[in-house]
């Protein structure tokens, strides 16, 4: 009855605690934390965030936010103080609610809730935020900070501790009934204290460790917050509708206090502070960087007022038109990189596109919560197999030994009964394998080093092991294919007599801002040897109509691998590159630092030019120009430089330049070759930028600097057009964003992994076709490529959809950014295993819904590197494939620790049962298997996930996300080794009850002796024998795991340095448990001599002998190759 007592005290503890502190965690995730979450906003009477401002006329606009009609002067006056603050209290602040947070003292105590969602205990976490709507229209965000799921192992240790804590409670009080305190008496207190103190150590540490697991990932959404721009420049009304009315700009106005209606002003460099419909523009064009929306790099045009509602509703209907499209909208979180404009708020905070993906970042989020990985699946279901089969053999044991509770040997049947169940708890801690959570936690862990050393940080554990069986890789263009780097790979010149000129494409080299490289057939010296050539004309226009700038970075490695960063557009970059390579010195062969080479050429062009004046680029005549006057000469050269598309750029020329200097007029002949060429580079998915000149008579006289009337000529933008007429062609330069290198070798490493690569991007058909045969996702057999664009493919039937996504590489262009999402939910239906990359904002939805999420780390935004379960430093695509070979050599070691844990646990449980089952005193103590469980099987298995991978490993399909960890197959092989172990732990204890003369009978039935029995009272010696016996053999049987088919002669333990020292470590504690006087005294064991440890080797060393058969009998020819 007191061991009953005390259990149900312990059990009532726990209960009492957990229930407390944390009021049942279930409630507390479901119902009643929607009603703990902070409101975004309240019910929108007046406002309405679903009309679609993008499309409507701008006046129209205007009379919805305003309510009134044909307010025609609000973008001079903006909103007074008092109505922005009626519109704020209505509509609530332009910010995104962070996720509440769980306290850590609750996170740990979660660690124990058997209801939380995730399957792998401490090894899967994720941060996600939940979204609730009410019947009210509000709505409200919680944090879901995710819990480890106490899965059928952590339950079974939980049932035992409380178990080995009622038993040593029990006895504590009996021995303080019976006896004095003395130490002897403390020191048997302290002892009985150790076997739950030990297990309990456990569950604590599994605890911790889910705790700071779960704190290192639940940062995604607060990410989102940190991209609201703080400050805005907005325009504010002072005075009242019937008085005469003044404004003023605010421009330090808090953000979060925008409101729609609101009228801001932007310039380069602004975030833009809500989403917002572009009223007006300052300058003639205004420019912004959206990547952290679309993922694409090039900066888009924006359009003021209603010039470009005509292209949205020439794309469908409002709700359909991607963002790539809303030329009219401003969207929050965006950067404003050139021009400058006003603007009218239209939503603000969770309405915005930013607030979007969030709300679709929560619901990929509670999917992923909710989904569990390939080996999660498999341990919920070995651990659920694995209690039900601990609790049957506990209970036929315990039931099993009902006729023995009342023998001689106990005071009364309750203390058989008790002693009994004492085995039945250490039946229970034999079969548990206690160190396989940590033991896969820390194999994951060391697996994420290596991945790190290969430029991969992983974020999530267990998408290490996922990536053993992805089957698709779902890949950006931009970036991780090519190298978002745009370079020039081709200049055009015109080269002839007068009479026979030929259009001559010369290849550039380099596939980055690095200026190293060469102009084949262009020498060096030319721009000196011909000044006035076409090459010395081209490099003037690529150096002084131009804005970007081009950075070497110094303390980088020199030559082709240092490093260039670049400010402006990238395209004007991929110009100075080209000029560097076209000037008089070759680049590389020089000993100037690399912030030298980046403007070495360009530097002396800029000091014999003056830029005086710039006639700014605009989407009609789409050409930039810029007039300049030469500086280091007494001549009053004045030249108007110019490039653009060379298409409308050759129907403003009159005449072209040779690579001589020779000027001819351009014939309709001409004319036919060059547009010829232009076509050709077109068709090569190349982008063109034409070079042309306007010099000497043929410039206006009021362009010359010295007129000094060529500003009052410029202020009117819509003559540009009739000034940059007349002009010579010079030349073109062909670009692109081009392959990085290894990314085709890596393609094609998937294709013999059985790995299928589709690639996501937001550009055209053409050039998405030219990068994917480039990189070998298509090759020059296939006829008809799979590429659609993202709305052609999802306007097919959905059959037709999955059967096109079930084989073979595909392209999907002109993407959406919900379509990465879709697909992956898409691949995940037809049981793929899909890794998607993804560098923007818009791509955490579909980061978090993949099974392995991969974000950029040099591109990638905050939001997209803590959605993803890893980032790669590089933003290179081999370096994922790099990870997929790291993460299937990662699971095949971990089945070989997991088959060796088993195993042993195999022989742990057999022993402990035939024991009982034949009536022998106590094997061993439930502390002994724990010890043999955490400090002997440990190590090994650990040590185990640092086999050498198989050569062959990337030559194998992908596993399939079902496959067993523990097969019929496996398990009958380790369960024929299993079993000796138990024999054999089994067979030397006996041995020492047989040499000193007791019979095998006398043995089994010790409980019933009435006479002589001091030898069954102190169980040590024969216990000290059996768990040696026990260390070794399992430690013999690690050494034979470097490989499950090879024999040891052939992959012996030489070829894993540290198994030897994962073997040696628990075989030296061994030693010191039983020789140290102190530790003998807490595990109750005694010194073995000499003979005793021959004896220990006789019933060893046959494992190995038994290993080698059973690789032998088992042994596959070969596992499954690709034929491809």
């Amino acid at each position: 009855m007191k061991f009953i007592t005390c259990s149900l005290l312990v059990i009532f503890i726990s209960e009492e605690v957990i229930s407390f502190i944390v009021p049942s965690a279930t409630r507390y995730y479901g119902a009643d934390l929607w009603r703990r979450s902070g409101s975004l906003s309240v019910t929108k009477s007046s406002y309405s965030a679903d009309i679609p401002y993008e499309i409507l006329p701008m006046q129209t606009v205007i009379d919805k936010l305003t309510h009134t009609t044909n307010n025609s002067d609000h973008l001079k006056n903006g909103l007074s103080d008092e109505e922005a603050t009626q519109l704020l209290a209505q509509v609530g602040p332009n910010a995104l609610q962070p996720p509440k947070k769980t306290s850590i003292w609750e996170l740990w105590l979660q660690q124990f809730d058997g209801e939380c969602p995730n399957s792998m205990n401490n090894v899967s976490h994720l941060c996600c935020l939940s979204l609730n709507k009410t019947n009210n229209d509000i709505l409200q965000y919680h944090a879901i900070t995710p819990c480890i799921s106490a899965d059928g192992l952590v339950k079974i240790l939980v049932a035992v501790a409380i178990l080995s804590a009622g038993f040593s409670i029990s006895e504590i009080w009996d021995i303080l009934e019976e006896n004095a305190v003395t130490e002897e008496v403390q020191s048997t207190v302290l002892q009985s204290l150790v076997e739950p103190g030990i297990i309990i150590a456990i569950l604590l540490l599994n605890a911790t460790v889910g705790v700071w697991q779960d704190l290192s990932a639940r940062s995604s959404l607060e990410s989102l917050e940190k991209m609201q721009p703080r400050l805005a420049s907005v325009l504010r009304r002072r005075g009242d509708n019937n008085s005469s009315t003044s404004s003023e700009w605010i421009t330090d106005y808090d953000a979060s206090k925008l409101v729609p209606g609101d009228v801001i002003k932007l310039r380069v460099g602004d975030y833009i502070p809500a989403d917002s419909r572009l009223g007006s523009l300052t300058s003639s064009t205004m420019y912004v960087d959206e990547s952290s929306l679309t993922g694409e790099s090039v900066s888009v045009g924006k359009l003021p007022g209603d010039e470009g509602l005509v292209d949205v509703k020439n794309n469908g209907e409002a709700k359909s038109i991607p963002i790539q499209l809303q030329s009219t909208m401003l969207f929050s979180g965006s950067l404003a990189t050139r021009g400058s404009g006003v603007a009218l708020v239209v939503r603000t905070g969770a309405d915005t596109q930013m607030g979007t993906i969030q709300r679709t970042l929560a619901e990929a989020q509670i999917e992923g919560e909710e989904r569990k990985t390939p080996l999660g699946l498999q341990l919920d279901e070995f651990g659920t197999q694995l209690s039900y089969v601990i609790g049957g053999i506990c209970l036929a044991v315990w039931l099993a030994s009902i006729p023995r509770f009342e023998d001689a040997a106990f005071s009364s049947w309750i203390e058989g009964a008790i002693y009994y169940a004492k085995v039945g708890v250490a039946l229970g801690v034999a079969a548990i394998p206690e160190g396989l959570p940590a033991v896969i936690t820390l194999c994951l862990s060391l697996g994420t080093r290596r991945m790190a050393e290969k430029n991969v940080i992983v974020r999530k554990l267990p998408s290490v092991e996922t990536l053993g069986c992805t089957s698709v890789i779902c890949t950006d263009k931009t970036g991780t294919l090519t190298t978002n780097q745009m370079t020039a790979v081709s200049f055009v010149t015109l080269e002839g007599d007068g009479e026979a000129v030929n259009v001559v494409e010369h290849d550039v080299t380099g596939s980055s801002y690095n200026p190293v490289g060469h102009v084949t057939g262009i020498g060096h010296d030319e721009t000196l040897r011909l000044p006035n050539g076409a090459v010395s004309e081209a490099c003037r226009i690529m150096a002084l109509c131009n804005d970007a700038r081009l950075i070497g970075v110094d303390g980088t490695e020199d030559g082709a691998t240092a490093q260039y960063v670049i400010e402006g557009e990238p395209t004007e970059a991929s110009l100075l590159s080209l000029l560097e390579k076209l000037g008089p010195e070759p680049v590389g062969e020089t000993s100037l630092k690399p912030s030298q080479l980046a403007s070495e050429y360009r530097g002396q062009i800029l000091n014999s030019w003056h830029r005086y004046a710039t006639l700014e680029f605009d989407r009609k005549r789409k050409s930039m120009s810029v007039l300049c006057s030469r500086m280091d000469s007494d001549s009053e050269e004045i030249k108007l430089l110019c490039k653009g598309a060379p298409s409308m750029l050759l129907k403003r020329c009159t005449h072209v330049k040779l690579r001589d200097g020779s000027v001819i007029p351009l014939t309709l002949d001409l004319r036919d070759k060059i547009d010829s060429a232009i076509s050709s580079i077109g068709n090569r998915a190349l982008r063109c930028i034409g070079l042309a000149v306007k010099e000497g008579e043929s410039l206006e006289p009021q362009l010359r600097k010295e007129e000094g009337s060529y500003t009052e000529v410029l202020k009117d933008s819509s003559k540009y057009e009739s000034i940059e007429t007349g002009l010579t062609f010079a030349g073109i330069v062909a670009i692109r964003d081009p392959p990085r290198d290894g990314v085709a070798e890596s393609i094609d490493e998937c294709k013999q992994a059985g790995i299928r690569v589709i690639m996501i991007t937001g550009d055209a058909k053409q050039t998405a076709e030219a990068i994917a045969r480039d990189v070998h996702i298509f090759t020059d057999q296939d006829v008809k490529c799979p590429a659609f664009e993202g709305r052609e493919f999802f306007a097919l039937p959905e059959s037709q959809q999955l059967e096109v996504l079930k084989t073979g590489n595909l392209v999907i262009c002109r993407a959406e950014p919900a379509d990465k999402q879709r697909l992956v939910k898409m691949l995940q239906s037809l049981n793929e295993i899909p890794a998607m990359t993804g560098d923007g904002v818009n791509d955490a939805p579909a980061l978090q819904q993949a099974d392995i999420g991969v974000a950029m780390g040099i591109s990638g935004t905050d939001v997209a590197k803590e959605a993803a379960d890893m980032v790669l430093v590089d933003d290179n695509f081999s370096t994922i494939v790099d990870a997929v070979e790291e993460g299937r050599c990662i699971y095949a070691n971990m089945q070989a620790f997991i088959n060796f844990l088993i195993t042993c646990n195999i022989g742990e449980v057999i022993g402990v049962f035939i024991a009982t089952v034949l009536g022998f005193p106590a094997l061993l103590t439930p502390l002994h298997l724990l010890w043999v469980n955490l400090a002997t099987d440990g190590p090994p298995a650990t040590a185990l996930g640092f086999n050498p991978p198989d050569p062959g490993l990337m030559s194998r399909k992908p596993r399939s996300s079902s496959e067993e960890i523990m097969t019929s197959e496996n398990l009958l092989r380790y369960s024929i080794a299993g079993l000796y172990i138990g024999i054999a732990t089994v067979g030397v204890y006996a041995s020492y009850f047989l040499d000193r003369g007791i019979s095998f009978q006398e043995l089994q039935s010790w409980s019933t002796c009435t006479e002589s029995c001091s030898i069954y009272a102190d169980l040590a010696a024969p216990q000290t024998l059996a768990l040696s016996t026990l260390v070794t053999v399992e430690l013999l049987k690690a050494l034979c795991s470097v490989s499950i088919d090879s024999s040891i002669l052939t992959v012996g333990p030489q070829k894993n340095p540290w198994l030897l020292l994962g073997v040696t470590v628990p075989f030296a504690l061994n030693l010191a448990i039983i020789y140290t006087p102190q530790l003998q005294h807490s595990f109750g064991l005694v010194p073995l001599d000499g003979s005793d440890w021959l004896k220990v080797l006789a019933w060893s060393l046959p494992i190995v002998l038994i290993d080698e058969a059973l690789k032998y009998a088992f042994k596959k020819d070969g596992r499954e190759l690709l034929s491809i």
